[in-house]
């Protein structure tokens, strides 16, 4: 990428038109923004830039950041505006402490046909189905977890949070634009099945341990939302795991069992089978 070149004028009007798109976040996130995000952070802001297909359309950064920040300023593509101003300035506009000092707008990239990229998978593939993720923490938190240990994809049902709200993307710690994603459609378990891949439910009714299973070339692991669990429907067609627990729990966050899950489904096949 070439030099962007960025305004370090700090901004002191808040209503300047160049702040529209960072007015309100808080609000505006929780009805969508049309077709783009908003980013927030430098670890993030750095991931981000290293993902052309979540398109940069402008920055906001706090005149005391910019000077620190100019080598990544500097790699992000020319036709992103960059804008500096104050931290009273952009706190007014955003409605909340901004303490990171960095706010990013996005495009969402295009919607991916799930049958098409699950076909695309190399034939060793492991995915994660979220299933009624309400909480934007815990959406974050698998994503930072699928990034961790390498899952190919995170498919979402619809009645699942957006992954690309502001506090999950800052949960995952950029996560969410490192692992490809998309909305499921109604036959998810057919095509998942179609495509050669195991799937699996992570449930404290399980008889069979997770530590005990022999991982398929291709696997899909369902996660649900804590309390309700997965759907009979969901169970009813999967192979069911679950993780012993001590002193009568029989339920860990979602985004921990994530962790605990992908860190065994991503040790090598070939080494686990007898």
């Amino acid at each position: 990428m070439t030099q962007a070149m960025y305004d370090h004028t700090a901004i002191q009007n808040p209503s300047d038109d160049r702040l529209a798109p960072y007015r309100d976040i808080r609000e505006r996130d929780l009805v969508g923004r049309q077709g783009h995000f908003i980013a927030e952070g430098e670890v993030v802001l750095r991931v981000l830039a290293r993902f052309p297909r979540f398109h940069i359309r402008s920055c906001l950064i706090a005149e005391n950041r910019v000077e620190a920040l100019a080598p990544l300023l500097h790699t992000l593509p020319d036709d992103c505006q960059v804008i500096v101003a104050s931290r009273a300035v952009i706190e007014s506009v955003a409605g909340f402490d901004v303490h990171r000092g960095v706010l990013a707008l996005g495009e969402r990239p295009p919607k991916l046909d799930v049958d098409a990229f699950l076909a695309a998978l190399p034939q060793q593939a492991v995915i994660v189905v979220a299933v009624g993720i309400a909480n934007h923490d815990n959406m974050g938190g698998i994503f930072r977890n699928a990034a961790a240990f390498g899952a190919d994809a995170v498919l979402i049902d619809p009645t699942s949070c957006d992954p690309l709200y502001r506090k999950a993307i800052r949960v995952s710690v950029g996560g969410v634009f490192k692992t490809p994603f998309a909305r499921l459609p109604a036959n998810a378990g057919d095509i998942l099945a179609a495509h050669g891949f195991e799937q699996l439910a992570l449930t404290p009714s399980a008889s069979e341990r997770l530590a005990d299973y022999r991982r398929a070339d291709r696997v899909a692991i369902y996660l649900g939302a804590e309390g309700p669990g997965l759907p009979d429907a969901v169970l009813a067609r999967c192979r069911r795991l679950a993780i012993p627990m001590h002193g009568g729990f029989d339920s860990l966050n979602v985004a921990t069992t994530s962790g605990i899950v992908l860190h065994h489904l991503g040790k090598s096949p070939a080494t686990q089978r007898p």
